[in-house]
């Protein structure tokens, strides 16, 4: 047995770039050092502010909104000038946000904040996305976004109950922790980068275009846009369990900041336990029918947190969504791949980010739905939310079916 599991970790880190797996376990990092801070950012805001739901859903949601333009500038700049940069400079700076949520005690710098975090993020994920397809043979790219995934989710997982017992010491604890974090990864990355000669790499991968061009490719893309608006729709839905459940959750149990740090690692386990057979199975199937399945399990999760009434029933609601995510981050992932032009990877990942629209839209629209209705008619509003972004990604399959067959 042991023999085997040593052949198994082998072959596995013969299989991808020592750079991937480099990216991989800083992900873990990264990932247990935001969830700590994040998740609990508008329980934050609500004890140490005087803002109401819907002005929190804004400011949590302002991250978002900056994030739809500026990951498709990061990830046209990393085409043009190398991934190097636009890493390290991401990460440099998220650690300066997380030091600023700290130590701040105005709204308008808590916007302020929020928005540059939502540009640091759109900045580093489709960077790094890019370089890890960059490195890794095109059969096995789906299994390389599942697994970053899984590294996402390995953090997750102890992020949230790091976080609350931190918090109970200090509430701004765990945002000067995820600063620091962040620095600290940004140190190891610089050196590992160069040990591993990116800057042989983004010498080969390198493209020629001009920001411009890039820009006139990317808007002319029909199919890339149905995507995008699935992404946009999908992301609404998704939302609210990262912002609006914590308000709801919080505020209807006496428990409730200890439930949702509960349901989040529930979350990030569920993920830990059940991605690599999840990706097994998924793997022989269209993205398209893996994206189908995956939000209507989003659906029945949104129904469930609008019809739970204690700890069994919103865990196990948590565990029917987290399904959706198993399926649809990944395959998101892969119908832009599938499209994206050679030399031209990082400018289409980063124009994923145009559907953080949906997140921006998603607590606003959640806040005004919790602050004037109440949960139920939230989350079973937010279930057909979910189910309607299978017409644009439909509707993006076919356009591209039609183009294929006009080659």
């Amino acid at each position: 047995m042991t023999n085997k599991w040593t052949k198994s970790i082998l072959e596995f880190g013969r299989a991808y770039h020592p750079i991937v797996h480099s990216l991989l376990l800083g992900t873990i990092l990264a990932r247990l050092a935001s969830s700590m801070s994040l998740p609990f950012l508008a329980i934050y805001l609500a004890k140490h502010t005087d803002v109401g739901a819907v002005m929190i859903g804004a400011i949590i949601g302002a991250g978002s909104l900056a994030g739809m333009a500026g990951g498709f500038i990061g990830g046209t700049l990393s085409d043009l000038f190398g991934r190097r940069l636009i890493l390290l400079g991401a990460l440099v700076g998220w650690g300066v946000v997380f030091l600023g949520f700290a130590m701040s005690d105005s709204v308008a710098l808590f916007f302020l904040l929020s928005l540059l975090n939502g540009l640091c993020r759109s900045f580093y994920e489709p960077v790094s996305q890019a370089l890890m397809a960059d490195l890794t043979d095109k059969e096995r790219r789906f299994k390389v976004f599942s697994l970053r995934y899984l590294a996402i989710n390995i953090g997750v997982a102890v992020g949230p109950l790091l976080g609350a017992l931190f918090a109970a010491l200090d509430s701004t604890l765990p945002f000067y922790i995820t600063g620091c974090i962040y620095w600290a990864y940004a140190l190891s990355l610089y050196l590992l980068l160069n040990k591993f000669g990116i800057r042989k790499i983004e010498g080969e991968n390198k493209a020629v275009n001009t920001f411009a061009s890039v820009w006139n490719v990317v808007r002319r893309d029909i199919v890339l846009r149905y995507y995008l608006l699935g992404g946009v729709v999908t992301a609404i839905g998704y939302s609210q369990m990262t912002v609006t459940l914590s308000q709801y959750v919080g505020g209807k149990f006496a428990d409730g900041v200890a439930m949702f740090a509960v349901m989040m690692s529930v979350n990030a386990v569920t993920v830990v336990a059940l991605q690599v057979p999840f990706t097994k199975w998924a793997d022989g199937l269209k993205p398209l029918t893996v994206l189908t399945i995956g939000v209507v399990f989003y659906a029945l999760g949104n129904v469930g947190f609008g019809l739970s009434s204690g700890w069994t029933t919103f865990i196990l609601s948590m565990i029917v969504f987290t399904f959706g995510e198993m399926l649809t981050f990944p395959a998101g992932n892969m119908l832009t791949d599938r499209i994206a032009p050679d030399g031209m990877r990082g400018a289409y990942y980063g124009a994923q980010s145009f559907s953080s629209l949906g997140h921006f839209l998603g607590p606003w629209i959640g806040g005004m739905l919790l602050s004037g209705y109440n949960g139920t008619v939230l989350f079973l509003t937010m279930a057909v939310v979910a189910v309607s972004a299978i017409v644009f990604y439909a509707r993006g399959e076919r356009k591209l079916a039609s183009i294929l067959a006009g080659k």
